[in-house]
């Protein structure tokens, strides 16, 4: 643990459709640090720095219960670069990237931070750009023997997908979180509007095999994987947006209840995923446990939720960590990264 005071820029917002879970994530931060004795500003990445009154109100902020349509405030390519004009940011020790999706989740904040010489929370851009990308990742997954469920990219014949990927199966755009655009698809004919939800928010879509089986997370911390959770969910559904981020509509049990070399199996599997990306300082790793007992990963989230009802503080406060302790961690590994690249 550090002694001294740190200077934090903990940007949050932006222009995703993952906006609502950021500035919630960027609240939780922004009070845990504060608690904890440090000096945070709060940088909305495409309105700027709030006003008192608004950071007051930041604090107050909830998730709703779907996410917003493909929409929130627009952003200019240059808007990323407006930042570098605050000071806030540039003389901060370190910016906290409370960013969910979009350019912040991408690689292209953490590439204009590199340029500005600005050390941040997180992976590094192509880390982050090849997480973001699901196809990319799940061909990076199949390289190197990492289970994970059959899969197209449209535009493909329907008539393949029986056949190549079977029912029932997901669809969702490539390059979303959250479950934004999701749908499970249980026959052909519910298949056509559920590829139309998802380019709502994606030009690309991928077509997933659906694994049937008890949902699994585990979180990333530095070199060590956390403890194991279990998202409870009933039989033939999916973990969605509302299911998320509302407190009491799913039943999260972290330590999940399953025999030891399963839970040391899920954990090697998050710290594989964690190092073929290339991920720096935390990641979370979510899973499908299916009734044969296979571990099938599903995905990587490179800045995952640190909203009051998110995962990976849950898997933290299993492992022991609290979450201030959890927030400055995270601070002090990516100083320390910025110091060695330097």
């Amino acid at each position: 643990m550090r002694d001294s005071i740190l200077k934090i820029a903990v940007l949050f917002g932006g222009a995703s459709e993952e906006r609502d879970v950021s500035i919630s994530s960027a609240a939780q931060v922004i009070k845990a640090l504060r608690c904890a004795g440090h000096g945070v500003a709060a940088i909305d990445t495409s309105r700027g720095a709030p006003s008192p009154e608004e950071d007051a109100l930041l604090l107050t902020s909830r998730i709703n219960d779907a996410p917003p349509p493909s929409c929130a405030p627009a952003q200019s390519p240059s808007a990323v670069f407006d930042l570098l004009r605050c000071r806030e940011l540039t003389e901060a020790d370190v910016a906290f990237l409370a960013l969910h999706g979009g350019a912040g989740e991408d690689g292209t904040i953490q590439a204009m931070l590199d340029l500005a010489g600005v050390p941040y929370t997180g992976s590094g851009p192509m880390g982050s750009a090849i997480a973001m990308n699901k196809n990319m990742t799940k061909h990076l997954f199949s390289s190197v023997g990492i289970r994970t469920p059959r899969w197209l990219m449209l535009p493909c014949d329907f008539d393949d997908i029986p056949q190549r990927v079977g029912y029932p199966l997901i669809v969702k755009p490539n390059r979303q979180g959250s479950t934004v655009g999701l749908s499970l698809v249980r026959t052909p004919d519910e298949l056509e509007d559920a590829v139309s939800l998802a380019r709502r928010f994606d030009t690309q879509v991928m077509v997933e095999q659906y694994i049937a089986g008890r949902e699994l997370t585990v979180g990333v911390l530095g070199a060590q994987a956390l403890s194991v959770g279990e998202i409870v969910i009933e039989p033939g559904t999916i973990f969605d947006y509302r299911s998320k981020y509302q407190a009491g509509h799913v039943l999260e049990q972290f330590p999940a209840t399953l025999p030891a070399a399963t839970l040391e199996a899920a954990q090697r599997i998050a710290l594989r995923a964690h190092a073929l990306l290339e991920l720096d300082g935390y990641s979370r790793t979510d899973l499908r446990l299916d009734a044969q007992g296979i571990l099938w990963c599903l995905e990587v989230n490179t800045l995952p939720g640190m909203t009051s009802t998110s995962l990976l503080p849950q898997s933290a406060a299993a492992s022991g960590i609290a979450f201030p302790q959890l927030c400055e961690q995270i601070c002090l590994a990516g100083i320390n990264r910025h110091q060695v690249r330097s």
